[in-house]
């Protein structure tokens, strides 16, 4: 870093100088935001695309600095008047603390029943240090205006900065991962979308919203996502890690040996480390000397109907019961079959409220959200992972994605079979 009078410029090899105001140095120093410098952005990704070592630390200081610009292009306009004087300050703290409650290795521990970061971020900004450098601020109540702008509910009109289909943190992740990855996936034309930004008044309120002139820019940001999801996020190895990942923390806290509210405090390196010490976790021994499971099976969800296999994303304890099910018919040890078959139906939300060249204030519409939805099923592919090579009957076992989850309990409990 590089002092200029209170004022501080970090080098960043995505965003090149980022400028950084005393009140949020302040809290960058704290050790809540600090631990962010060891929780990867990417979680496993790193196994497959080498470069994927960049960090919650510097995701948050990009979207700070994406804040500060966006910020800069509203008080331009003179669209920040009717906001309170203290609004723009909540904003640019928030958008740098977004990611305070970040478990370690991404979002697999969300997917594994963990609460939400979001939920979890309240508890870090109440910790003592962090707590305290936010009240020396003087900006009333701004741990709660904070959390309610980082779980998407507040009622600032600026809160779309923070929470939304258009938000900085998208923005931001979705270049940077890009860049890191080296893949051409994320591009986004981020110059526009941001000299696009308005606020306007919609029926539900005042928001943020979108000049017309910058709609086909918020279409090439949604596309952006769709492909990271489908070339880098969902990656065949990424989420061969991630399954892995998931079935031996979910292990470790259902024997009582490792604590959720520590792990929800911990680090990458930290979290990977006691699992070693616990013994006999084959599983996390793998992850470490990246030998990772292999498909066994691979299927579009193309090949499903629509809403199939939602027992697989919403119910983490059946999963577990159905994988170490097969595993038993297959001959293989408990965990040595792993299921796995995300979805994020929201990927493509565009709720932007528009700004039309004659003054109306109107939804957006894009041409991608005519296929929103074929491009996330395009994405979504069921897999099944195992630790040995071989075979399963693909008909026999997606008969069991399409069913309830209720029917799949049944047949647990009952000890049928799920491969004849």
């Amino acid at each position: 870093m590089s002092s200029i009078g209170g004022f501080e410029v970090v080098r960043d090899p995505l965003w090149n100088n980022i400028g950084i105001d005393a009140q949020a140095l302040t809290v960058l120093d704290t050790p809540p935001f600090q631990r962010l410098r060891y929780v990867r952005q990417l979680g496993h990704a790193f196994l497959v695309y080498p470069g994927a070592t960049h960090t919650r630390f510097e995701h948050a200081l990009g979207t700070y600095h994406l804040a500060r610009r966006a910020l800069g292009v509203l008080q331009e306009r003179g669209s920040l008047a009717a906001v309170d004087a203290d609004e723009p300050a909540v904003i640019r703290l928030a958008a740098l603390l977004h990611d305070i409650g970040h478990y370690p290795f991404s979002h697999a521990l969300e997917e594994a029943g963990l609460p939400s970061h979001e939920l979890l971020a309240r508890e870090h900004l109440n910790q003592p240090e962090l707590a305290t450098t936010l009240a020396a601020t003087g900006i009333p109540d701004l741990s709660e205006r904070l959390g309610a702008l980082i779980t998407g509910t507040s009622t600032s009109p600026l809160r779309g900065l923070i929470s939304g289909a258009l938000d900085l943190d998208k923005i931001e992740y979705l270049t940077r991962d890009a860049h890191m990855c080296g893949v051409p996936y994320g591009t986004v034309d981020v110059d526009r979308l941001l000299h696009s930004l308005v606020v306007v008044d919609t029926v539900a309120g005042t928001a943020v919203g979108l000049h017309e002139k910058g709609v086909s820019a918020l279409e090439s940001l949604l596309f952006a996502k769709y492909q990271m999801y489908r070339n880098v996020y969902w990656h065949h190895a990424v989420r061969s890690a991630t399954t892995m990942f998931k079935r031996v923390v979910r292990a470790a806290i259902a024997g009582g040996m490792l604590e959720a509210r520590w792990i929800g405090r911990s680090t990458d390196e930290a979290l990977m480390e006691a699992l070693r010490a616990l013994g006999d976790q084959p599983l996390a021994e793998r992850l470490q000397r990246r030998r990772l499971y292999k498909r066994v099976l691979d299927l579009p969800a193309s090949e499903f109907t629509p809403g199939a296999g939602s027992w697989l994303a919403d119910d983490p304890d059946l999963v577990a019961r159905v994988e170490d099910r097969l595993a038993e018919e297959t001959g293989l040890a408990p965990g040595a079959v792993l299921l796995d078959f995300p979805r994020k139906p929201a990927m493509l939300a565009s709720d932007v409220p528009v700004l039309t060249r004659g003054g109306a204030v109107a939804p957006a519409r894009l041409g991608i959200q005519q296929v929103a939805e074929d491009l996330h099923t395009a994405a979504r592919r069921f897999r099944v992972y195992a630790s040995e090579p071989g075979p399963l009957p693909a008909a026999a076992l997606c008969t069991w994605v399409e069913a309830s989850g209720a029917d799949v309990k049944d047949r647990l409990d009952g000890g049928g079979a799920f491969l004849s």
